[in-house]
């Protein structure tokens, strides 16, 4: 099993406002709306704390990226692919 860092574990109690026919057409197909609402939010946090990474960290990966392009990466001669 991975391990979810956004995870806690314990469950809260929240007010949500949707669509009365969003909410409908998801009972009708016997969707679980708290556990499809969890998965959407896990999603969109994890990829605005990789997008929030990413920027922080743009210089450093450009300099990475530049001394690679000039020197080629470091191990490579025992690549086996």
């Amino acid at each position: 099993m991975k391990h979810d860092p956004i995870s806690s574990g314990k469950r809260k109690a929240v007010n949500l406002s949707i669509d009365t026919g969003v909410v409908a057409a998801a009972r009708e197909a016997g969707i679980n709306l708290s556990q499809t609402c969890e998965a959407a939010l896990r999603t969109a946090a994890k990829s605005e704390r990789d997008r929030q990474w990413a920027k922080d960290n743009r210089d450093w990966i450009e300099a990475n990226n530049a001394w690679v392009e000039k020197n080629g990466l470091p191990l490579e001669k025992y690549r086996l692919f």
